[in-house]
C-alpha cells in the first residue's frame, strides 16, 4: 500500500474528528500535495463553511489543532495553510521503511480493483489484406497496455483479436490475385503482408475507376466469402492466413500477445446471428419498417436525432452491424458458444498458447474466452456504431458499463518523418490511407528506429558486441514506439516524429530508459548487493524524500489507470519517476562517501527506484536495458 497508507490514515482520522463534531456526509478529498502544501493536503475545510459559519482558514486552524492531539503513526505534523487547505507532513523515517521495503516485493504496485473477475479486451482487429501501419500501432499498443494494467489490478483478462476475413478489403485483394494477374508469391523476398497492401490492394482499388465491371466481380466474391464453402472462399482463407501470420509477427516483435483469434467468416456461418435476431425482436430492440425509405427493413431506431440504422435490408441480407452484435453478445456469454478451438500454428514468444476459433469439430477441450465485462479498442470514427452495440448489450444484460468502447484519435506522421520514410507530403503531416497507399507500415518505422539507435549505441559503446547492441537497440525502438502511442490523451491526435521520439531529453521512452541505466550503473560500480536492512533515519535529504515519495505512489497510479482505462497515467508516472531520480542523481552522491551506513541507505533507494520503474514500464510493455 506504501504512500496510500499515509493517505488512508489521514482520511480515517479526519472522519473521526468530524464524527466527534457531529458532522457527516462530507465528501472531502485527501491527496498527495502540490509543492508548498506539505506531503498530503485536504480540502475538508472548504466544505464545512456552512456548518460552522466560519471561513476555511479558521476551520483549518481548528481541525489542525484537533488532529495534532490524535495519536498518529505516519503523520508528524498538521498545519493550516493560509488558503484554507489542511496540510499534513509525513513521519518520513517510518514511511521510508514502509515504501522501500514494499517496493522490493514482487507484487509491488498491485491493486485489487478487479476482485479476480473476468474481463475481455479486444484490440488490433485489422483487415488481413495488408501490413500493419503506424496508425494501427496506437490501437495495438493501447489494447495491450490496458490488458497489462487490468491484470495488475487483479482482473483475469482474455485478450481477443477479431479477424475481419470476409469484408470488402479482403475481396479487393482476391480480385487482384484472381482477375488482375498478381502472383501468389511476392517479388524480392518481400513480406507477404507488405506485398498485399503496397502492391495488390492499392493497385486493385485504382483499377475500379478504370474498369467498372470489376465492381460486380468484387460483389460476387464478397458473397462467396460470406457463404464460405466455395473454392474462392477457401483460396481467400489461405491468403488471409498468410497475411495474418505476418501481422501477428509484427505484434509479437512489439511485445503484444493474444489469447484467441476470432474470425468473422466463422461468426457469419456459426448461426449466432439467428439467435440474436430473434432476441432483438423479442425485446423490441428493433422494428420492422412499413413505410419510408427503409420500407421492408428491420431497423434500430436512432436516438437524439440520429438516423435509424438498418440491421436487415428489405432483401433479407444483414448489414455489417449484424456481424458485430452477435459477436458482442458472444463475448459477454449471452449466447451459446458455437465454436471449437484449436491452437495457432506457432507458439507466442512469451510461451503463451494462442488459440483460434474453428467450426470444425476436434478433440480439444472447450475454451472459454467470454467476460463479465468487455472493452473494445476501436478508433473514434466508429463511435456511433459502438454506441449502438453498447446500448444493446446493456439492455441484454440489464446492466450499464458491461460493454465499453475505448476510442482514440488517429496517428499522423510529421512532415520530416514522412520524408525520411519516402512519402512526399509537401511539408505537411501525413494522414494515412491504406486504400490510397498513403501509409507507412509499422515494420519500416521499427526498422528505421532500430537502425538509428544501433548507430548511436555503436558510436557510444564501441566495446559492445553486435548481439548486445542489437538487443539494446530493439528495446529502445520498441519502447519508443509504444511510449509515443501511450503518453497522449486518447482524444488527442498523435503526430509521430522519429527524431523527437528518440531524444534522451523530455517526455520520451529513451529518457526514462536512460534513468534506469544510470541506476544500474550506480549499483554496478558500488560492487555491493543492495539491501533493505539499513538505517532509514539517514534518508532525510529533500531529493531522497522526493524520490521515495514518488516510488510510494505507484499503486495509486495503477488504481487510477485501471479505473479510468488510461494508460497515459502510467506513462506520466514513469516519466515523473525518472525526473525525480535524475534530480536525486544530480544532487545526491551515492558511492565513495566514506560512510558505509549512508551508502547502503542510498543504494537501497537507487535499487527501489530501479525495481519500481521496471514494474511500471512492464505495464507499458517497455523493457529498460541496463546499458544505453
Amino acid at each position: 500500500m506504501s504512500f496510500k497508507l499515509l493517505i488512508d490514515e489521514i482520511d480515517n482520522n479526519i472522519h473521526k474528528i468530524l464524527d466527534d463534531l457531529s458532522v457527516s456526509d462530507i465528501l472531502f478529498s485527501v491527496e498527495p500535495a502540490k509543492p508548498g502544501f506539505g506531503d498530503v493536503s485536504s480540502n475538508v475545510s472548504f466544505l464545512l463553511g456552512k456548518h460552522f459559519k466560519k471561513n476555511p482558514k479558521e476551520i483549518a486552524d481548528m481541525l489542525s489543532e484537533k488532529y495534532n492531539q490524535l495519536q498518529s503513526t505516519l503523520v508528524s505534523n498538521v498545519e493550516s495553510h493560509p488558503s484554507g487547505y489542511l496540510n499534513f507532513f509525513a513521519n518520513w523515517e517510518k514511511l521510508n521503511q514502509l515504501i522501500l521495503s514494499e517496493s522490493n516485493l514482487d507484487y509491488y504496485g498491485s491493486v485489487d480493483l478487479g476482485k479476480n473477475s473476468i474481463i475481455v479486451v479486444e484490440h488490433t482487429s485489422v483487415n488481413p489484406n495488408k501490413a500493419l501501419h503506424i496508425g494501427h500501432i496506437r490501437n495495438i499498443v493501447l489494447g495491450d497496455t490496458i490488458s497489462r494494467i487490468l491484470k495488475k489490478a487483479n482482473y483475469k483478462v482474455n485478450v481477443l483479436n477479431y479477424v475481419d476475413d470476409s469484408g470488402l478489403q479482403v475481396a479487393d485483394i482476391i480480385v487482384g490475385f484472381r482477375h488482375l494477374g498478381f502472383a501468389q508469391d511476392p517479388p524480392n523476398e518481400k513480406k507477404f503482408d507488405h506485398y498485399c497492401g503496397d502492391d495488390i490492394y492499392v493497385k486493385t482499388t485504382e483499377k475500379y475507376e478504370q474498369d467498372p465491371s470489376l465492381e460486380n466481380i468484387r460483389k460476387n466474391i464478397l458473397k462467396e466469402l460470406e457463404d464460405g464453402t466455395s473454392e474462392i472462399a477457401q483460396f481467400a482463407d489461405k491468403i488471409t492466413r498468410r497475411v495474418l501470420e505476418n501481422q501477428i509477427e509484427t505484434c509479437w516483435n512489439l511485445g503484444v500477445y493474444y489469447d484467441c483469434l476470432n474470425f468473422e467468416s466463422q461468426i457469419i456461418r456459426s448461426g449466432l446471428w439467428n439467435q440474436i435476431f430473434e432476441k432483438l425482436k423479442e425485446m423490441n430492440l428493433i422494428e420492422f419498417e412499413n413505410n419510408g425509405k427503409n420500407i421492408g427493413c428491420w431497423v434500430i431506431r436512432g436516438e437524439n436525432n440520429d438516423e435509424d440504422k438498418v440491421l436487415v435490408r428489405s432483401n433479407g441480407t444483414a448489414t455489417y452491424i449484424a456481424k458485430d452484435i452477435p459477436y458482442a453478445a458472444w463475448k459477454l456469454g449471452l449466447v451459446n458458444d458455437p465454436f471449437n478451438y484449436e491452437k495457432y500454428d506457432k507458439l507466442q514468444p512469451d510461451n503463451h498458447i494462442l488459440w483460434q476459433t474453428t467450426l470444425v469439430p476436434n478433440n480439444n477441450f472447450k475454451q472459454n474466452f467470454i467476460g463479465e465485462k468487455v472493452i473494445t479498442v476501436i478508433d473514434s470514427r466508429q463511435d456511433r456504431l459502438q454506441k449502438i452495440i453498447t446500448t444493446i448489450m446493456s439492455k441484454f444484460k440489464s446492466k450499464q458499463d458491461v460493454y465499453i468502447h475505448l476510442g482514440y484519435e488517429s496517428v499522423t506522421l510529421s512532415a520530416d518523418t514522412a520524408k525520411t520514410l519516402g512519402l512526399n507530403t509537401d511539408g505537411k503531416q501525413a494522414q494515412m490511407s491504406g486504400r490510397k497507399g498513403l501509409y507507412v507500415n509499422a515494420d519500416s518505422v521499427y526498422d528505421l528506429l532500430k537502425n538509428k539507435t544501433t548507430d548511436e549505441i555503436r558510436r557510444r559503446h564501441p566495446e559492445m558486441s553486435d548481439f548486445e547492441i542489437k538487443q539494446i537497440a530493439h528495446h529502445i525502438s520498441v519502447g519508443t514506439l509504444r511510449y509515443e502511442m501511450i503518453k497522449q490523451d486518447l482524444d488527442k491526435m498523435i503526430t509521430f516524429d522519429l527524431t523527437k521520439s528518440l531524444s534522451l531529453d523530455g517526455d520520451t521512452a529513451p529518457y526514462i530508459q536512460y534513468a534506469f541505466a544510470r541506476a544500474s550503473r550506480i549499483i554496478e560500480k558500488s560492487t555491493r548487493i543492495p539491501s533493505i536492512d539499513i538505517d532509514f533515519s539517514l534518508l532525510n535529504d529533500q531529493f531522497e524524500i522526493n524520490l521515495i515519495k514518488t516510488i510510494g505512489l505507484f499503486d495509486m497510479h495503477v488504481m487510477d489507470a485501471a479505473k479510468n482505462l488510461s494508460p497515459k497515467v502510467i506513462a506520466r508516472y514513469c516519466h515523473d519517476l525518472a525526473v525525480s531520480f535524475n534530480s536525486f542523481y544530480e544532487h545526491v552522491k551515492v558511492i565513495d562517501l566514506g560512510n558505509e551506513k549512508l551508502e547502503n541507505s542510498r543504494l537501497c533507494i537507487v535499487n527501489s527506484f530501479k525495481l519500481t520503474l521496471e514494474k511500471a514500464l512492464e505495464l507499458l510493455g517497455i523493457t529498460a536495458p541496463d546499458k544505453m
